[in-house]
């Protein structure tokens, strides 16, 4: 960390944020490939009646194959591909800009530091990746083989005829995402950088890999247990309804009071376990991949 710290400050600041956009890039595309099973899932088993109609993980990756096909499993993926380049742009950007801004006075980032501007770039990204989300969850509720299933151009189009680019159309469960994305990078980040401070390198490449990929892994699943109550709020508002031409779900907090009175607490924590799955594994790779396409890119820019 601290040789990062050293080549940020011979790098100038344009040159260093259009090395985080690459760096955040590549590691979102590589994150998303991977991950992206693990996330249908996680939305299929949060939407209305997804939890009764598959009994856990297993069976929902099991019904899918048999059903939907193998590729079911990538429905919806070009819509965050296409999303990921920004959004992590922004996330490690905003992360990065605005850490001076909560260090009151202290000599080095502190853990409210990094919290309160994990905080601010998950809120901000929200915005920007909003629209993708809605395109995706859709996509992703479908239940048709994958062969059959629209296109992403196709679903856009249909939404925004429908619905437009407001809070009913491109833009709906916005305050669901910023919940969402604002709490996990909170403790995402808040969480990373802390215990990554407070453990010691090693300079044997194995032994830091781990302890790295420990340390993201843990961050990405203490976030997921926090921020998943507007994950399901996500998925009911911007999923489709439970009665064609009703809208059910609207707000993030209505939505989350709506399920826990008619479901219980536990409906709060649908698709926890794929979740987990998909950023526990997923938020190590992420810190990791932009770390070291970060670095690899530094050295040949000095």
């Amino acid at each position: 960390m601290s040789i990062q710290s050293a080549q940020q400050k011979e790098l100038p600041m344009l040159k260093r944020a259009a090395l985080q956009v690459v760096a955040g890039g590549s590691a979102g595309f590589v994150e998303v490939c991977i991950m992206q099973p693990l996330d249908v899932v996680k939305t299929r088993m949060q939407l209305g009646g997804g939890g009764h109609h598959y009994k856990g993980v297993f069976d929902c990756f099991a019904k899918m194959s048999r059903q939907e096909g193998f590729f079911a499993f990538w429905k919806g993926i070009l819509p965050p591909i296409i999303a990921e380049t920004p959004k992590r742009a922004i996330k490690f950007v905003c992360f990065e800009q605005t850490k001076p801004l909560f260090m009151f006075g202290a000599a080095a980032p502190t853990p409210l530091t990094f919290s309160l501007a994990g905080l601010t770039a998950g809120l901000i990204e929200s915005i920007a990746v909003n629209p993708f989300e809605v395109v995706k969850v859709t996509q992703q509720a479908d239940k048709t083989k994958m062969k059959e299933a629209q296109s992403t151009w196709t679903v856009t189009r249909q939404i925004v005829q429908k619905d437009g680019f407001g809070l009913r159309g491109l833009n709906k469960g916005i305050t669901a995402t910023m919940g969402r994305n604002g709490l996990f990078n909170m403790v995402y980040f808040g969480f990373y950088h802390s215990v990554m401070k407070l453990t010691s390198s090693s300079d044997d490449h194995f032994k830091e890999f781990f302890r790295k990929f420990a340390i993201g892994f843990t961050s990405g699943t203490l976030a997921c247990f926090v921020n998943i109550p507007f994950d399901v709020a996500k998925s009911r508002i911007q999923g489709p309804q439970p009665q064609p031409g009703v809208v059910k779900y609207k707000s993030a907090l209505g939505s989350i009071l709506l399920v826990y009175h008619e479901e219980g607490f536990r409906a709060l924590y649908k698709g926890l376990v794929p979740k987990i799955m998909r950023l526990g594994p997923g938020g190590a790779i992420l810190l990791l991949v932009y770390e070291y396409v970060l670095d690899l890119m530094k050295k040949k820019c000095l």
